[in-house]
């Protein structure tokens, strides 16, 4: 290397990850995930922690012979950062971080730092924000000049200021700027979702568990371009194409954010625009990762959100995707409604797909040939205002056609369709 030239390569931060098992969930799949989280958010999982307890210790969540174990270790192996698989309160954070000698943060403050990272659009950006300053507003008392140190690396992306007031009314002046604006926003977006339903369109959601293929999947079903990593929350913001559909019909595929286990209940409100989609959807399309040993957990922990965004009367096709890396899949228990095997990534089950689709969809449409007299030729004005004519000939007996007729207008033409 010249010797007027400075290397600049940002060094990957050393993390240890530490779960307090209380019994509430299993500890090991969770901080597996945790792993994960840290993996997206640029740090490197050197050690993990795991200690028993019936309870939260108040003061530090772990007891103090293991957090004195775990202060030896970050010092050992020169640790960057702590990530707690709980929520910490300031006052644990600080007390820890004291013991420790070394960054502190939880897994709340983990996701927020990702959607920090991954949010593009400004409505992302602003429901991140949101999200992050209502987080730390709980937590002002205690976390003391702790608040200020942002951009440093992870769980320090901040909101964009190099330093946040630590007065609570100015926190909350920020929020309600930020929510005034995200208001208009999603004034906005629901005034495009009415004109969809009033001018027809079909609407699809892909919807699942984070890092299951869901972008791969509209990728491959519309060559979109939309971020495809193996990294947990690639997608943060809503992505729409539409395809063509076997029936001749046309729907909206809407890509939206991956769920987890756990997700913190702010974080959810912060992307209830976005999961609204799915609530407006004429049909559900649940992703899962069939190649996951905890498939099922995953699929159930999105049912669970579903229910609580009130899609339970819209049908649900569930793509069982990643088959061609597991021999035999058995069906999960699921809330129902059709099944289809599926390799997003290699293409495996489109056709499949496409006619869970046209099944689930509600018959807006019907595709039929006909065979109309030429004293009827304006009919085919009729289906053209909101129906395809797909192809049409003229013969001796009449204009025969092929055309996709609106549900409502299926009397006019029904003379004239050929058997």
């Amino acid at each position: 290397m010249p010797e007027n030239m400075i290397e600049t390569e940002e060094k990957t931060p050393r993390a240890v990850l530490v779960c307090a098992d209380v019994g509430e969930y299993d500890a090991d799949n969770s901080l597996d995930e945790l792993e994960e989280l840290a993996l997206t958010a640029g740090a490197e999982t050197i050690a993990k922690v795991v200690q028993k307890r019936p309870t939260f210790d108040s003061a530090t969540c772990i007891g103090s012979g293991r957090l004195a174990e775990l202060a030896e270790l970050c010092e050992k192996e020169e640790i960057d950062l702590v990530i707690f698989d709980c929520e910490l309160t300031a006052t644990q954070t600080r007390n820890i971080e004291d013991a420790v000698k070394v960054h502190t943060i939880d897994r709340t403050t983990l996701i927020l730092d990702i959607f920090a990272q991954h949010a593009k659009t400004r409505e992302g950006r602003l429901q991140v924000e949101i999200a992050q300053y209502k987080y730390r507003l709980a937590r002002l008392a205690g976390m003391g000049v702790k608040l200020s140190r942002l951009g440093g690396g992870i769980g320090t992306r901040g909101p964009g200021e190099t330093k946040l007031e630590t007065d609570k009314r100015h926190v909350r002046t920020r929020i309600a700027a930020l929510t005034e604006e995200l208001k208009e926003i999603e004034k906005r977006r629901e005034l495009h979702r009415k004109r969809r339903k009033k001018d027809g369109v079909l609407t699809a959601a892909i919807v699942g568990y984070t890092n299951v293929g869901k972008s791969t999947l509209l990728n491959t079903l519309t060559e979109a371009g939309v971020l495809a990593e193996n990294k947990l929350f690639a997608t943060l913001e809503t992505t729409s194409r539409a395809i063509l559909l076997p029936d001749g019909r046309s729907v909206t595929l809407i890509d939206t954010v991956g769920l987890v286990r756990r997700l913190p209940h702010g974080l959810v409100e912060a992307f209830k625009s976005t999961l609204e989609e799915t609530s407006n959807a004429d049909v559900i399309i649940h992703v899962t990762d069939v190649s996951s040993d905890d498939c099922r957990e995953k699929a159930e922990a999105t049912e669970k959100l579903l229910d609580e965004l009130g899609c339970a009367d819209i049908p649900v096709i569930t793509v069982l995707n990643k088959c061609d890396l597991v021999p035999e899949i058995d069906m999960l228990d699921t809330t129902g409604g059709a099944f289809v095997k599926m390799s997003a990534k290699k293409g495996i089950g489109v056709d499949s797909l496409l006619e869970a689709i046209v099944g689930a969809l509600p018959e807006t449409a019907k595709r039929v040939s006909l065979l109309l007299p030429y004293d009827k030729a304006g009919l085919i004005n009729k289906i053209l205002e909101d129906g395809k004519v797909f192809s049409q000939e003229y013969t001796a007996e009449g204009i025969e056609a092929n055309c996709l007729v609106a549900k409502d207008k299926l009397y006019l033409v029904e003379p004239y369709v050929k058997a």
